[in-house]
């Protein structure tokens, strides 16, 4: 039997520019997980995972579920994962052995919060077929594998940040410098020392849940357009993400003014819900720093000392939301 595991990623600073050849710094934390088990069998066969029911007591338990969840689970993506892993093989004249296998996933990753849950899910698959079948995968290149598992066979909007962060599995900066993309099929990765980063918090609210491709599609139209703003927000980005490079290489933790500004920059290119707004402006309130882990749904900050983490914590159960310090990995 073969167990893998892949973690949710919370990107810190620099967000959304990973798809538009911008910067980003990033960090996989263990308070969620992906478990994946493979075993051999006769046949390849695809095991459910737990967000993917088909079986519900009555329809308004079906419609909770659908408006947590959407319509999608994880199947689509496993067998997205088997698909792109068999063409990489060919396309690499990878000889794979003659032997299926049984694969079965379960997660507890908040979904569609922009916590990069789906591509955890084939990214443990990956890494699972990987021992399965005795491939070996450079890092950046397996990175750009997963990625394609949902930009390309699925068409979902997405960027390479999360992928990195998840394949590397530590605190990473990273560089998609187009120039550096064009002629090497992928970015420049440092990882890091997570003790290099301050006190930080993750709040989320389940009810604000929606996928990424909803802020990366839009976002990718305007950037084809090369619609001012939107140039201008993605430099702005890869400034913030070198900013806080220079910092941690000074050991200065003082993050949380560059964290407000991203946010703001973002505010000022895309639409942010009056749920999300709400939920970056509680966190504000009691003098934490914050913007989007993602798409969404999920923001992340600093906080000064315990007793401002205890205020962040009663603000946040005030507007239904979970507060978490994200264990780094």
């Amino acid at each position: 039997m073969i167990k893998t595991v892949s973690y949710p990623r919370a990107a810190l600073i620099g967000n959304p520019s990973d798809g538009y050849f911008g910067k980003t710094i990033a960090f996989t934390f263990s308070n969620f997980k992906v478990e994946v088990e493979l075993q051999e069998s006769d046949k390849l066969e695809i095991i459910p995972g737990n967000r993917d029911r088909l079986s519900f007591n009555n329809i308004k338990e079906l419609v909770s579920e659908v408006e947590q969840n959407g319509y999608y689970g994880g199947i689509r993506l496993i067998k997205a994962a088997i698909k792109k892993l068999h063409d990489y093989c060919v396309e690499n004249n990878i000889q794979l052995p003659k032997k299926n296998f049984t694969i079965a996933f379960s997660s507890t990753i908040p979904d569609r919060l922009g916590l990069a849950g789906s591509s955890a899910i084939v990214t443990a698959a990956i890494k699972a077929m990987m021992q399965f079948y005795g491939i070996e995968i450079p890092k950046p290149i397996l990175a750009n594998l997963i990625l394609s598992v949902e930009k390309d066979e699925l068409k979902i909007g997405a960027g390479l940040q999360d992928r990195v962060a998840q394949v590397y599995n530590c605190p990473i900066y990273m560089n998609f410098d187009k120039t550096r993309m064009d002629k090497q099929g992928f970015g420049e990765y440092i990882p890091f020392d997570k003790n290099l980063l301050p006190s930080l918090y993750i709040a989320y609210r389940t009810n604000l849940s929606e996928g990424s491709e909803i802020t990366h599609n839009d976002f990718a139209i305007r950037y084809a357009e090369k619609e001012p703003a939107v140039l201008n927000s993605i430099n702005q980005w890869g400034e913030l993400t070198d900013d806080m490079w220079n910092k941690l290489q000074n050991g200065d933790k003082n993050f949380a003014a560059l964290l407000n500004r991203n946010f703001e920059i973002r505010k000022g290119v895309m639409n942010v819900s009056n749920g999300n707004l709400e939920l970056v402006q509680t966190a504000q309130s009691v003098g934490a720093s914050a913007k989007f882990t993602g798409s969404g749904g999920a923001i992340i900050g600093t906080y000064s000392d315990e007793k401002m983490f205890g205020e962040l914590v009663t603000a946040m159960k005030r507007i239904e939301a979970e507060v978490i310090k994200p264990e780094i990995v």
